[in-house]
């Protein structure tokens, strides 16, 4: 199965993912070949993140090829009805694979450790935001650039979902 991220980059780490992509439905056709071409070479089993430069006139260029679940995938976890992690062990355990079914618009943002540079961040204002959850991955030692985590927002529409989840991120990244 597949399903369109739009990624943005700041300093060369993933900022924000968000999806629906918003792209035209002749670009989703047009990475769904590439995809499924490059799975069938690689005999590929399992999740299978590939990131594309849009080049205009659909036309696409493969940036990262990917063989396991992928940052820019981490919004399925709360987002889609079976997350990559999920789909990643039914798929090489030869398990029945579950729906990729997307409940609603979600945008995901990462933590970096510059969040944590003059205190530790105000974790109670953002879990009291219903839409936007948050996952630490339990590293001990923040510094800048490193991903501690990131926050996924849910809302009616893609440019709603990542404007909540940059809010978020601002009331932790002061």
């Amino acid at each position: 199965s597949y399903a369109p991220f739009k990624n943005s980059h700041r300093n060369h780490i993933l900022d924000v993912s968000v999806s629906p992509a918003g792209v035209p439905e002749s670009v989703s056709e047009t990475a769904r070949s590439i995809i499924a071409e490059v799975m069938e070479k690689l005999g590929a089993v399992g999740v299978l993140c590939i990131e594309f430069f849009y080049c205009g006139a659909d036309r696409l260029l493969i940036n990262e090829i990917a063989p396991r679940p992928h940052n820019s995938g981490h919004l399925t976890i709360d987002a889609h009805q079976t997350c990559q992690f999920e789909q990643q062990v039914r798929a090489i355990c030869g398990l029945p694979l579950g729906s990729t079914e997307q409940f609603r618009p979600a945008a995901m943002v990462n933590l970096l450790g510059d969040c944590w540079t003059s205190s530790e961040p105000d974790w109670a204002s953002v879990l009291a935001m219903p839409d936007v959850k948050l996952h630490l991955y339990g590293k001990q030692t923040p510094s800048p650039g490193r991903k501690m985590g990131h926050l996924t927002a849910l809302a009616g529409t893609s440019e709603a979902a990542v404007e909540r989840a940059l809010e978020a991120r601002g009331f932790l990244c002061r």
